[in-house]
């Protein structure tokens, strides 16, 4: 008799993970509606964290993703997340700058940002904000090349004879 080894067959055909197209028949109407959804929710949730992550490059953490089962026993992602630093970079605000710059691309990189990610933008921007901030009061202590205006000003106007001793600066011309 084959009784016993027809059983093994088909238990391994049930047990093992098919396609939706082997499923089809075994899934409802509201099952196949609700599978369809499942896997247009999973694409766009790993494209949006895809571009999180590929936005933010070193900034970024990895993605993690929240599952829901669907109706064919497979796991579909509904939900996921990229961790990345919103946090200045100690001492160095032209640093942060460039780094606000980079976390705030990576928060606006989906084409459809949620909430969380337009918070983070913000949060990404106040921080680039305050550090511009800081590098202007840098700027004001000692302006854009004014060591350099310092070191001009004093060659040009430290006119000597060939004895080193300091004159008016003017010659003397006659008309």
């Amino acid at each position: 008799m084959n009784i016993s080894s027809a059983a093994p067959q088909t238990s391994a055909i049930t047990s093992r993970p098919s396609s939706a197209s082997e499923q089809s028949p075994r899934l409802n109407e509201s099952d196949l509606k609700l599978l369809t959804q499942l896997k247009a929710r999973d694409r766009e949730v790993r494209a949006h964290e895809a571009a999180h992550q590929a936005a933010g490059g070193q900034h970024a953490g990895a993605m993690a993703f929240t599952y829901e089962q669907g109706p064919d026993g497979v796991q579909y992602a509904v939900g996921g997340e990229v961790p990345i630093s919103v946090s200045a970079v100690s001492g160095d605000p032209q640093a942060t700058v460039e780094k606000m710059r980079t976390v705030r691309a990576a928060a606006m990189a989906p084409a459809q940002p949620s909430s969380a990610d337009l918070a983070v933008a913000a949060q990404a921007m106040q921080t680039l904000l305050q550090a511009q901030v800081e590098l202007a009061g840098q700027a004001v202590q000692e302006p854009l090349g004014a060591r350099q205006a310092r070191d001009t000003y004093a060659r040009v106007s430290a006119f000597g004879d060939d004895n080193g001793a300091r004159t008016t600066g003017f010659l003397n011309v006659s008309v």
